[in-house]
């Protein structure tokens, strides 16, 4: 397929330009030691996650200390997604690319595949966020509708009823059936867009997701006479909780009424360059604190991670404030809401759609 072109622009090329030079010079003013505390993270986390487990496994007689541990390896599963694992397919913890990508490797263990989500991650998401049909974020599920100019059908006219019954099972669909319809669905975005898989890493998801039910599961129902309920109550809450904090973390960057979902022209063309395009399509969050930069990873500062992705989240806060100035300077889109504002606004884009609110304006 031939891939989306972004509008070119000369003129906001040099604006880019000169954002960047900006942002260098600021970043080179900075402690160069920053990201060893990522790197810090990089042990403390897996073992913290596992840690959880061997604590529960320890506990198997008393069901609440089993329970709970699994629902705190469920909030620890989301930390390591956002310090590490998000971190580590971008480069920005090692210099090494193979110690990043050993890291990325823990995306396999805790029954995810990190092959297919660095695909999607990187070639998708990152070269064509909100772009229906390109960015696997925004890949219909048939039972919400994310984008706007898609014609709501059947379930979806309800979805602003149901929505936070759906969203509770995220990772279950990730592990389920994301993973697998990516690798095995020819009409998937990421088959269609990025070709072949290696029989080699079809065969590796397979093995590591068997074994990631094997110790969740198994492992103590056959060596700590868990009971099967029990084993599987446990388990079931701990993605459910991870689920939640995911989604909470997520959903208020990209998918609200105020980011625009770019279509493609009739000649695979995008309206706005590339950098109006990140602009447009992301937004950042005003919580600025202590554990939003050192424990959600700066996710809040999500506009500078989609303009300046080969620096690490350490960085953000300084970088971010250039972008804003810069953006005031320019005339340029930037968009900065209270996380529960944009999860009100996240609400409300599924209710526009539900209702085609889209089609409606345009008529």
């Amino acid at each position: 397929m031939e891939k989306p072109i972004y509008l070119k622009n000369p003129d906001d090329a040099k604006l880019f330009n000169e954002l960047r030079k900006r942002v260098n010079q600021r970043v080179e003013a900075l402690p160069r030691n920053r990201d060893v505390y990522i790197q810090i993270k990089a042990i403390i986390l897996p073992l913290v996650y596992f840690g959880l487990y061997v604590f529960a496994l320890l506990n198997a007689d008393r069901p609440w200390v089993y329970i709970s541990s699994f629902v705190l390896m469920g909030i620890s599963l989301v930390l390591i997604y956002l310090n590490l694992i998000h971190e580590a397919a971008h480069n920005n913890i090692f210099k090494s690319k193979k110690l990043n990508s050993l890291i990325l490797k823990i995306f396999d263990l805790v029954g995810a595949n990190s092959y297919i989500w660095k695909k999607r991650h990187i070639a998708s998401h990152h070269a064509y966020p909100n772009v229906d049909g390109w960015d696997t974020d925004i890949e219909q599920s048939g039972i919400l509708l994310i984008v706007p100019w898609i014609k709501a059908k059947g379930i979806q006219k309800f979805q602003h009823f149901f929505f936070f019954l759906v969203y509770p099972l995220y990772l279950f669909n990730w592990m389920f059936i994301r993973d697998f319809r990516d690798f095995f669905d020819n009409e998937r975005v990421i088959l269609k867009t990025q070709g072949k898989i290696p029989v080699s890493e079809k065969i590796k998801m397979i093995s590591f997701k068997l074994f990631y039910f094997f110790y969740q599961i198994a492992i103590p129902v056959l060596f700590f006479k868990i009971s099967l309920g029990l084993a599987l109550g446990a388990w079931f809450l701990q993605v459910i909780a991870a689920s939640i904090f995911a989604l909470f973390v997520l959903l208020p960057l990209h998918p609200l009424p105020d980011n625009a979902f770019p279509k493609l022209d009739e000649k695979n063309g995008l309206p706005f360059s590339w950098i109006r395009h990140q602009l447009e399509v992301t937004n950042d969050l005003k919580e600025n604190n202590w554990f939003v930069r050192n424990v959600l990873g700066n996710f809040n500062f999500h506009v500078a991670h989609h303009l300046f992705p080969n620096y690490s989240y350490m960085y953000y806060n300084e970088i971010t404030e250039e972008i804003e100035q810069f953006a005031r300077e320019n005339n340029l889109s930037y968009k900065r809401f209270p996380i529960f504002n944009a999860l009100g606004k996240h609400v409300d884009l599924l209710k526009q759609n539900a209702n085609n609110a889209y089609f409606i304006l345009e008529e």
